[in-house]
């Protein structure tokens, strides 16, 4: 008979802040880089049973520039504008700044045929349909 090791308490709690810690950490990110003009756009991933839809905000892009790469289970888009873009024109009054490229990592939370993406650009949103892999 195999027993397992019970974790101390501890344990449990050195995990729980650090994991505290980095969601926290996490929430504060800016999403902008100023060095390389690059914003990261509001995106989401909806996992349905036959696929996965991901969305991903995109206004003034540049169609010719968009850059789909997945990775395992990592996905990164890409996008250049069509000219760079201004923070106060999106509404933006608490910060400066221009951006003129969008990335987006993203994690795929279940396997995908990454062979047979579409994707669609409408109206500033990039959707990405990946089919599931059964």
């Amino acid at each position: 008979m195999m027993h397992r090791r019970r974790r101390s308490l501890f344990d449990i709690l050195d995990e729980y802040f650090s994991r505290a810690e980095m969601l926290l950490e996490r929430a504060f990110e800016s999403g902008w880089d100023e060095f390389s003009s690059c914003i990261e756009p509001l995106s989401n991933v909806f996992v349905g049973t036959s696929d996965v839809i991901i969305t991903i905000d995109m206004p003034y892009v540049d169609r010719e520039s968009v850059r789909v790469e997945i990775r395992g289970d990592v996905m990164e888009v890409f996008a250049r504008t069509e000219r760079p873009i201004c923070l106060d024109e999106m509404g933006l009054r608490h910060r400066m700044g221009r951006f003129n490229s969008y990335r987006a990592v993203l994690r795929i939370p279940v396997p995908v045929d990454k062979d047979r993406m579409e994707t669609r650009l409408k109206r500033g949103i990039l959707e990405i349909r990946l089919p599931r892999l059964s």
